[in-house]
C-alpha cells in the first residue's frame, strides 16, 4: 500500500548534506531545502534564471507546462545561504548540468540510496516541500506567499497550513511596526526574505 511521504527534518537534510561529496548534488539538496522547489524544476534551473540585481529566481513548473497549464512563472526572493549555493553553480547555463540530464526518477533513485545510507527513511525528494511548507506555516509565513512559492493546489501547502504544524500567532505590534517603517511591503508582489533559523521576523514570498 503507498505510504505519503513526510517533510525531511532538518536534523536529517544536514545529515545528507554533510555526508554528500558529490558538490553538484549536494547544492541540488540545498537549493530544495531552502526553497521548496520540485525536483524538475530545481534540476532544470539556468543560470540565466537568476536576476542578481534583484535577487531573485524564476521558477517555471514545469510539471503544469506539460499539462498545457499557462501559468506565470514564480519569482522567488533568494536569501543570503541561496546566493551563496547560486555562486558556486555555473555562471552561465544549466546550474546542475549533470542532474538536468537525468531521469526525474533516477534523480529519486540516486537521493533514497543516500538516505538509506544513514538509515533514514520515510522521505522522498518531495519531503523537501513538506519540510518548507511546515517551517513556513511555524515562523507565520502568509499563505498567499507559500501558496505562490509552491502552487496555489500544493499538496504540502494544504497538508501543512490545513492541518499540520503549531502555530505561534506572530505579535501584531510587530507586524504593525514592520508596516509602519516599510508601508511599501503591503503592495509588493514579489518575495521577502525569511531566515527560517530564527524566530518569526515580520518579512514576507510547487506541485
Amino acid at each position: 500500500m503507498f505510504k505519503s511521504k513526510r517533510a525531511i527534518t532538518a536534523e536529517e537534510h544536514a545529515a545528507i548534506i554533510q555526508r554528500e561529496q558529490n558538490s553538484e548534488r549536494r547544492d541540488f539538496y540545498e537549493l530544495l531545502w531552502h526553497t521548496g522547489a520540485a525536483q524538475s524544476d530545481g534540476a532544470c534551473l539556468l543560470a540565466e534564471d537568476i536576476n542578481w540585481e534583484a535577487r531573485t529566481i524564476c521558477f517555471t513548473r514545469k510539471k503544469l507546462k506539460s499539462r498545457g497549464t499557462n501559468l506565470k512563472p514564480t519569482l522567488f526572493r533568494f536569501s543570503a545561504e541561496i546566493e551563496a549555493l547560486l555562486k558556486r553553480r555555473p555562471a552561465a547555463g544549466p546550474l546542475f548540468p549533470y542532474l538536468c540530464t537525468v531521469r526525474a526518477g533516477d534523480r529519486a533513485t540516486e537521493f533514497k540510496q543516500r538516505c538509506g545510507g544513514l538509515g533514514i527513511s520515510g522521505v522522498s525528494l518531495h519531503s523537501y516541500r513538506y519540510a518548507w511548507a511546515e517551517r513556513a506555516l511555524k515562523c507565520g509565513f502568509p499563505e498567499r506567499f507559500a501558496q505562490q512559492a509552491l502552487g496555489h493546489n500544493s499538496k504540502a501547502v494544504h497538508r501543512a497550513y490545513a492541518k499540520h504544524a503549531e502555530v505561534t500567532v506572530p505579535s501584531l505590534a510587530d507586524w504593525e511596526k514592520d508596516w509602519q517603517e516599510n508601508p511599501q511591503r503591503s503592495a509588493q508582489p514579489k518575495f521577502l526574505p525569511v531566515d527560517f533559523r530564527l524566530p518569526m521576523v515580520p518579512t514576507a514570498q510547487a506541485n
